[in-house]
């Protein structure tokens, strides 16, 4: 017998400094829902939404009650890490398939792999090889690094350095959510690199722009980051001072497919605004449960058959053809973008090439899936 409706436990960052990328994963999910009818596979879906306040303590509860109490049959829309890394162990042990839009750990991906965790968006360090190959390529030999003090960041850095041939002359680790960075500006300074990447999530990242910019650096440092220090979220906070800014992404709103196109128009439509790559994500995250509720026609009680058919990942993707690995993380090309100016005026992100085809993350060999 099909279900006659799926649950879906939405948890996700909605306030505080990292608020725009939980905001922008519900938007991209609901979205996605809309344009399905309200409907999952054909199921009506109900989401029941909770704010983990990027606090592992307080996601933790959530989770318990969206799995005890509220008995959702899929969950998804975690944004950082540290939070994954938290909730993880009850999710697997309830059998409760995750779909990650966000949070890609090193740690998931390696030697706790889990049939029930599926990435569809990028492990963590991917963004990062990518510029750190951009960055070798453009012939930089002396570059600072800076990167929050948590799971996340320290995947950044990994991979950065795992592709960047050069020199790191210094890693500077923050907080998380770290808004002042008059020290660390100072010690970047002092260490006269050529470039410098930063991985700094939604608030952190406005702020270190506009005091990198506001602090002269930009006459003498060329900027880096991965795609979500340079997404359209940060570009609305600080605008101008970002034109001429490198990064990397696995999407883009300018991709020229048709599915892109019209998720792209009706986002702007709905919301008023461009999407961020975690829009696109979210967004991927509702097409691949509709996938995998529509092959199992909504016998979703049945869970190797559902495991199953979320691993067939029978979906149309934003990004054009989508597939996982052995470990349920995303092969996938990424892109180089640059900030500019649109045909509108708009500060915005513009594709230009490729950096990397079908790539594969670094951890999956270690992925024994039991």
């Amino acid at each position: 017998m099909a279900a006659d409706k799926i649950k879906v436990g939405m948890l996700s960052t909605l306030s505080g400094a990292g608020a725009g990328l939980g905001v922008d994963i519900r938007d991209g999910f609901n979205l996605a829902l809309k344009h399905k009818g309200g409907k999952l596979g054909g199921l009506p879906a109900e989401v029941v939404v909770a704010d983990d306040q990027q606090n592992p303590d307080v996601a933790k509860q959530a989770t318990d009650r969206l799995l005890k109490r509220d008995k959702v049959d899929v969950m998804t829309g975690v944004v950082f890490s540290n939070i994954m890394l938290a909730v993880g162990p009850g999710i697997f042990d309830s059998k409760t398939p995750y779909v990650s839009a966000n949070a890609g750990p090193s740690q998931y991906a390696g030697e706790q792999c889990n049939p029930y965790f599926f990435n569809v968006a990028w492990q963590n360090d991917n963004l990062h090889e990518a510029v750190g190959k951009v960055v070798t390529d453009k012939g930089f030999k002396k570059v600072v690094v800076i990167a929050p003090n948590y799971p996340a960041g320290k995947d950044a850095v990994s991979g950065f350095k795992r592709f960047y041939k050069g020199a790191v002359a210094d890693e500077i680790y923050t907080k998380l959510g770290q808004l002042d960075y008059a020290a660390e500006l100072a010690q970047a300074r002092a260490a006269k690199p050529d470039a410098m990447y930063i991985f700094l999530p939604g608030g952190m990242g406005i702020n270190f722009i506009k005091q990198f910019v506001g602090a002269g650096l930009s006459r003498d440092i060329t900027l880096f980051g991965p795609g979500f220090s340079a997404d359209e979220d940060v570009i609305k906070a600080v605008g101008e001072p970002m034109l001429g800014m490198f990064n990397s992404s696995h999407w883009a709103h300018d991709m020229d497919n048709a599915a892109n196109r019209q998720f792209v128009a009706d986002f702007q439509k709905e919301y008023g605004r461009l999407p961020s790559l975690y829009a696109s994500q979210g967004y991927d995250a509702a097409l691949l449960i509709d996938g995998a509720v529509a092959d199992v026609k909504g016998r979703i009680e049945d869970k190797p058959a559902l495991l199953k058919a979320l691993k067939a990942a029978h979906f149309t993707s934003v990004r054009g053809p989508f597939r996982f690995n052995s470990n349920q993380y995303p092969i996938q090309d990424y892109y180089l973008r640059i900030i500019g100016k649109d045909a509108q005026g708009r500060v915005t992100n513009k594709t230009l090439g490729k950096i990397f085809s079908q790539h594969a993350d670094a951890y999956a060999p270690l992925c024994k899936m039991k």
